[in-house]
């Protein structure tokens, strides 16, 4: 089973993709750790996205794309797996499916989490990251309404794909949201 958790900013998908990764056992990549990861193993692919980053660039999706194919074919991403963070453009969503049909699977559900973007930006101020500031959160819910948003388009397209929650409750409370719809398909 593959399940993406999809919305801007601060919604709550990190928590909530690994809250359900850790209770139904399935295997949670999210691609900023599997990036990470591939570099420090210095993988073929890892050392390439390694020059990008250390020369200050965004690793491209095909840089992206391949760490998660990677990524899933190890064995804990068998029974079921979790994508936090992936795709997030077109291009990565296309690219995931030819690999998904290629290894006979699909996207069983995609979770849109919603919360109203003032909400969101006073929960990312909060958080108190050192590149958490008004600027830069405002920035990031562009590039995400650019970029990221016309996947739900994408996604549309297949029937009963979409599962909209809305994100702005404890926890908990999401989590029983998130379950349920993971459990009517």
């Amino acid at each position: 089973m593959i399940i993406i958790f999809f919305g801007a900013p601060g919604v709550g998908k990190g928590t909530q993709a690994a809250l359900l990764a850790e209770r139904m056992g399935y295997g949670h990549l999210s691609t900023g750790e599997a990036l990470r990861t591939a570099i420090a193993a210095q993988t073929d692919i890892g050392k390439i996205a390694k020059q990008v980053v250390d020369a200050g660039g965004l690793v491209s999706d095909d840089i992206v794309t391949k760490i998660v194919e990677e990524t899933l074919m190890l064995p804990k991403f068998q029974a079921g797996t979790i994508l936090d963070g992936y795709p997030r453009t077109i291009g990565q969503a296309t690219a995931l499916e030819e690999i998904l049909r290629a290894t006979g699977k699909k996207v069983a559900v995609v979770i849109n989490i919603t919360v109203d973007q003032e909400t969101l930006v006073q929960r990312l101020l909060l958080r108190g990251r050192k590149d958490d500031n008004e600027e830069t959160i405002r920035a990031r819910f562009a590039v995400y309404e650019k970029e990221t948003a016309p996947l739900l388009d994408f996604y549309a397209k297949m029937p009963n794909l979409i599962h909209t929650l809305d994100g702005n409750a404890e926890v908990e409370t999401v989590y029983t949201r998130v379950k349920a719809a993971v459990e009517s398909i």
